[in-house]
């Protein structure tokens, strides 16, 4: 069973970093999983941010977040990590931590993420 919890969340100016933690038990890492993030933001559905693959390590970022956001993961200490540079007031939004096992779906598809986390709030004022 993979529990997801999230941490790490709060409220920062335009230009500031957040660093949010997930705490990811129950992932078999060699048998090959995608772990990320989703955000939603009022209004909107929710989108891929950045995931990582627990074999190879390759990480999937996306284009509003590329250069600015780091996702990591740390098999040792089961928990997934997002980095946060440089945020914007479009970063806010409740930010989920995702889990499944690798498949044929695109990284950012969230249908195909049976595992989420409760969620935690990220809000960037200008």
């Amino acid at each position: 069973q993979v529990h997801l919890v999230e941490s790490g969340g709060g409220s920062v100016q335009a230009g500031g970093s957040l660093r949010l933690s997930c705490s990811a038990s129950g992932v078999t890492y060699s048998t090959g999983y995608l772990l990320g993030w989703f955000r939603q933001a009022p209004g909107k559905e929710r989108e891929g941010v950045a995931a990582i693959a627990s074999t190879h390590f390759w990480p999937y970022y996306a284009d509003s977040v590329q250069g600015r956001f780091t996702i990591s993961l740390d098999t040792a200490k089961n928990a997934l990590y997002l980095q946060m540079n440089s945020l914007e007031p479009e970063d806010t939004g409740v930010y989920y931590c995702v889990a499944k096992r690798a498949d044929a779906f695109p990284w950012y598809n969230p249908a195909s993420y049976p595992n989420w986390g409760q969620g935690t709030q990220v809000s960037v004022s200008s």
